[in-house]
């Protein structure tokens, strides 16, 4: 594969792609999920209203105050957990999953799985 400048446009296409089969209600908000080369970002968004209704990423202090995990994908799982936790308390059970163009493997996949862990149905 080429440049970055390629790589960005074929995310982008692939993004677009599946953005466009996503359908979100207000029963079911989106879990949109980004992943950058150190940490991993996921929110639940109401697209009726274009409000986030909660977030979780690795960047914030409920996650840096836990143990040393071991890897990144230990991360995003307890990313994940700690954004349906989130979810609950707010009132959101049911959600549509938005892997953001992203392949469904590795980080991405290990937060949905924490998510759906610790109770959210998707």
């Amino acid at each position: 594969m080429g440049s970055t400048n390629e790589k960005k446009k074929i995310w982008l296409k692939r993004k677009k792609r599946i953005s466009k089969k996503i359908i979100s209600t207000v029963d079911r908000p989106r879990l949109t999920v980004f992943r950058s080369a150190k940490h991993i970002y996921g929110q639940i968004v109401d697209d009726t209203t274009g409000t986030t209704i909660v977030a979780a990423s690795t960047t914030e202090k409920a996650v840096k105050d836990q143990p040393a995990f071991e890897n990144k994908v230990a991360r995003a799982v307890f990313t994940g957990k700690l954004l349906a936790q989130r979810a609950i308390d707010k009132g959101v059970k049911k959600v549509v999953f938005d892997r953001n163009g992203f392949l469904y493997h590795g980080r991405i996949k290990a937060l949905s799985d924490g998510a759906r862990e610790a109770g959210l149905d998707f």
